[in-house]
């Protein structure tokens, strides 16, 4: 019993999101020792829990996607199309006069609409008409990114009114408010993907599509569902964006696409689909975090960081290629 009971919590301490908790701590306390006077300031931290919560949306959005054997390369242009589109309507409802409680409850109904036709158009892509979906979303985001330049013209969608301000720059307690809908988020999807027969079936499907089908899983049904998802939260990832900039345009949150699929691998998460934790996502969005603000207290230039970044992304998709290889030839 002992035996088993020591070999049990060894494999837990061995575990990537063991091994990502370890290098959170140690990248933390590198930082803090770098710079102590800035880094661990009540400032600096609650910046930080200002930012992540936008990357961590997205993380989860572009995770679960993978885990069912996709790719969403539209998440960051499904949040600017649902934030310019919903910012119209904030701004028309504004300017005629109308209180802010109808306006922005129209408003945020209007990103929810807007984000969730948008993962239905990429779930009818991908699951119906069965383009592979790199392409799928890759085509969707050069047209979501045409109708948000349409419409702007290149420049930013504002005039929303005061109260809408309040969703990404409100404290509660001392703690941000994004970071409290982010917890919501994380809860969520955690309970969807991991303990849920819907969660089963996507790691089934990202594991053997042919055969999940074979098992009496509805496939192309469970993969609109992922889309609508990862949609779903791209549309949320909007409004704190756009309630923090007091502004909505097509290029904020660009960025995040990249980090968004480096944060999910880092995470644990198998690029090629099956498998992926809702945890180490999140503890590879904190280490992201982490490494950017410091580097940036640091005066590290930017561009610099986004080598950085990059390096670790390849170096982590090695290190998972080479296990894997092991794992397979120990077999």
């Amino acid at each position: 019993m002992k035996s088993n009971t020591d070999k049990k919590t060894l494999a837990r301490l061995q575990s990537k999101e063991a091994v990502l908790l370890f290098i959170f701590i140690g990248v933390f306390v590198l930082m803090s020792v770098l710079s102590p006077t800035t880094f661990l300031t009540w400032r600096n931290l609650q910046s930080m829990a200002f930012q992540l919560p936008e990357l961590g949306i997205f993380a989860i959005a572009m995770m679960v996607v993978i885990v069912s054997g996709g790719m969403n390369l539209s998440i960051t242009y499904t949040a600017a199309l649902s934030s310019i589109i919903g910012g119209l309507v904030l701004s028309k409802m504004t300017a005629a006069g109308i209180g802010p409680g109808p306006t922005i409850l129209a408003g945020i109904a209007t990103f929810f609409v807007v984000g969730l036709a948008c993962g239905a158009l990429n779930g009818v892509i991908v699951a119906d008409i069965g383009i592979a979906p790199m392409l799928a979303t890759l085509g969707t985001s050069t047209l979501f990114e045409g109708i948000c330049l349409n419409i702007t013209k290149g420049g930013a969608i504002s005039g929303f009114p005061d109260a809408f301000l309040w969703f990404g720059n409100a404290t509660i307690l001392g703690v941000p408010f994004p970071m409290i809908v982010f917890v919501v988020v994380v809860a969520a999807a955690y309970f969807l993907m991991e303990r849920s027969p819907f969660g089963f079936k996507i790691y089934m499907i990202g594991c053997n599509p042919t055969v999940t089908s074979y098992s009496g899983v509805n496939v192309k049904k469970n993969l609109h569902r992922v889309y609508l998802f990862s949609a779903l939260l791209c549309a949320i990832a909007g409004i704190l964006m756009s309630s923090r900039y007091n502004s909505a345009k097509e290029s904020y949150g660009s960025s995040y696409m990249m980090q968004s699929i480096s944060a999910a691998v880092l995470g644990g998460t198998d690029i090629s689909g099956g498998y992926g934790r809702i945890f180490g996502t999140v503890l590879a969005v904190m280490i992201i975090q982490v490494i950017s603000s410091g580097l940036n207290i640091l005066g590290v230039n930017r561009f610099i960081i986004n080598v950085i970044m990059g390096g670790i992304l390849i170096l982590v998709l090695t290190i998972n290629f080479i296990s894997s290889g092991r794992k397979a030839n120990a077999k």
